[in-house]
């Protein structure tokens, strides 16, 4: 009875172990949900939003405050001096329908959208909704760099964009400038769109600057910037993720917004609008907020058994098992759970064929630092529930 565009999807991994997770009281190093609330005078912002009446429908693709809020971010950080709120921004209910309503607008059925793998697990089933069909490329371990000849084989006259994610979830991946400019190159050779999400913009442990594909020659026109206040504010409930793009493409990306969910909330943009207008200083400390918390949790993954190398960005990190345990990678997620109380994502959700990833798990460390002892202590349990595999 069901479409069969959705026949193949089943429900999100990272949501079914947050499931299993509660169920169990273990502590969830799964699902990327910070530990800690948006800033205080954000918070009261929405609460007064509230309490002031924008409680109805907002403009379509945004208010007026929220995208100039976040054009004056995009000019001064991502290197894009021609932006401006009225033509180039639409504010969606996350960057997840971000990606989506870009993908509505540019792709369709019957043309190739080219993915980077280990990959953020919803966007093979984004280009499939569309009736397009992904082409993995593989960033290989230990430092997640790609092949440029895998990389060129994977464009073709159907090439219709390619998904960058820097940094990158799951990897901790921070795409260099020549990465960057080597797929520019083949963006323009094969006429093909670039897709850019850079939700963890600001989360970059390298001392090289944020680079934003769009600021590269010859890539204005041909890419949409997705990013959002998810993981920068520590909202990932309110909402609240943007595309950037030329005119013409943001006009049909706010088409399909439209038609998908009319409007994010209005209360939150007003207080989305004041969090863009923090001082300098909240954006330049999250590098160390959170690199204070990877320092925390990796070394207890190496004590456990893990093979890890640290990411450069983002808040997670790819965990190898294999010296742990010869259970697949969902087994031994679940093992992980019921005896030792600590969840991670198995690793084989962001891979494709599945079975590339059967030896690895996603842990994240946007946690409290107690939060992060408490489970780095709990892993070390793991040789013994795991010896006699």
């Amino acid at each position: 009875m069901l479409a069969q565009r959705v026949q193949h999807f089943t429900e999100s991994v990272i949501r079914e172990t947050s499931r299993i997770a509660q169920r169990h009281g273990a502590i969830n190093l799964g699902q990327g949900m910070p530990e800690f609330d948006p800033p205080e005078e954000v918070k009261e912002a929405a609460c007064r939003a509230i309490r002031d009446g924008f409680n109805q429908y907002a403009t379509t693709w945004g208010i007026a405050p929220l995208r100039q809020g976040i054009a004056a971010k995009m000019r001064a950080f991502n290197g894009l001096p021609w932006v401006n709120g009225d033509e180039h921004i639409t504010v969606c209910c996350g960057a997840t329908e971000c990606m989506m309503a870009t993908m509505m607008a540019l792709v369709d059925p019957g043309y190739e959208v080219v993915i980077f793998q280990p990959f953020y697990e919803n966007y093979g089933p984004d280009a499939k909704l569309t009736g397009a069909t992904p082409k993995w490329v593989h960033l290989y371990p230990p430092d997640w760099t790609f092949d440029e000849h895998e990389l060129r084989d994977a464009f073709s006259p159907r090439t219709k964009a390619i998904i960058i994610n820097t940094p990158n979830n799951p990897t901790g991946k921070v795409f260099t400038r020549a990465e960057l400019e080597l797929i520019a190159g083949l963006c323009i050779d094969f006429n093909a769109y670039a897709f850019a999400d850079e939700i963890y913009e600001y989360i970059n442990f390298t001392a090289r600057p944020h680079v934003s594909i769009a600021s590269l020659p010859g890539m204005a026109d041909r890419t949409v910037t997705i990013s959002g206040l998810s993981k920068t504010f520590s909202m990932t409930g309110w909402r609240l993720g943007y595309c950037v793009a030329p005119a013409e493409i943001t006009g049909g990306i706010r088409k399909a917004h439209d038609f998908l969910t009319v409007g994010a909330p209005h209360p939150l943009q007003v207080a989305g609008a004041a969090a863009m207008a923090l001082p300098q200083g909240y954006f330049d400390g999250l590098r160390d907020h959170y690199r204070e918390r990877r320092d925390v949790l990796l070394p207890y993954l190496v004590k456990a058994g893990f093979d890890v190398r640290s990411p450069d960005g983002a808040y997670y990190v790819i965990a190898d098992f294999s010296a742990l345990s010869e259970l697949d990678d969902v087994e031994f997620v679940r093992r992980m759970i019921e005896t030792v109380g600590v969840a991670g994502v198995p690793g084989s959700s962001f891979r494709r064929p599945k079975e590339v990833g059967r030896k690895t798990v996603r842990f994240m460390f946007a946690k409290q630092l107690n939060t992060l002892h408490d489970a780095g202590e709990r892993l070390q349990k793991l040789r013994a529930v795991n010896a006699p595999l």
